[in-house]
């Protein structure tokens, strides 16, 4: 898929917590239908970048820009309607609903906003497209690791997102399951969807981004395709230190 315009662009983003500064005026952009590996060492501000982005936290300074629409001040579920749909490092689901419920409940309150029938055909046929076919009444406990995170998954595709975000999508998989996530990633990729990745995997990173971005103690310190930045001396000292 070819890469289109900028669709993102981060600004001179800043967070700080008191005297710490998690993300220190940190500039991207994001091309349409581009992957856009955001990776550093644990600590760095990778997490705190993308909850800024989705609304669950609000910037110190800077702005965020979705198609020249300034998010930066916006409510997350507003962040959500005006397209950016995120999953979590650690699975939230609604364990009130049944699998498709949880599915429908992000089309419903999404980007897109479907209803009724709609909704229901729209949502079961994207169980189908992340492997979780025929489970559509169970509840959410009865799902194994990797499928919970199939569904957070299948729930953020359904708000039909300009901007997906995938906050350590793969972490916590076995070697099998770790396989069957870079798949379905990168099948999601080969449809031209707009992702921010982090990620720790490295193999995820070399194979699914076109671009990285490496931050370091809440800074700046590479970007470039992930040849580029993984054999950077500076990046390379940021993961092992200098000893």
């Amino acid at each position: 898929m070819t890469q289109g315009q900028p669709i993102l662009h981060v600004e001179s983003l800043s967070k700080r917590f008191g005297g710490l500064v998690a993300v220190n005026n940190v500039s991207f952009q994001v091309l349409e239908h581009e992957v856009m590996g955001l990776i550093g060492p644990n600590g760095s501000g990778k997490s705190t970048t993308m909850n800024m982005i989705s609304g669950a936290l609000k910037p110190s300074s800077g702005a965020i820009i979705l198609k020249g629409q300034d998010l930066t001040t916006k409510k997350p579920h507003e962040i959500a309607r005006s397209g950016v749909s995120r999953t979590f490092q650690l699975v939230r689901i609604l364990p009130e609903l049944t699998v498709l419920e949880n599915v429908i409940a992000g089309g419903v309150f999404g980007h897109a906003r479907r209803w009724g029938k709609e909704v229901e055909t729209f949502a079961t046929e994207l169980l189908a497209r992340v492997g979780l076919e025929g489970q559509s009444g169970k509840p959410v406990s009865a799902l194994t690791y990797i499928d919970q995170k199939r569904l957070e998954l299948a729930r953020a595709l359904a708000s039909e997102p300009e901007v997906l975000l995938l906050d350590e999508w793969l972490a916590g998989l076995n070697p099998s399951e770790l396989t069957v996530g870079i798949d379905l990633i990168a099948s999601l990729r080969q449809e031209g969807r707009t992702i921010i990745l982090v990620e720790h995997v490295m193999d995820a990173i070399r194979s699914l981004c076109d671009r990285c971005l490496v931050i370091n103690s809440g800074a700046r310190i590479a970007e470039g395709t992930p040849e580029d930045v993984l054999s950077d001396p500076e990046v390379i000292r940021a993961y092992l230190g200098d000893g």
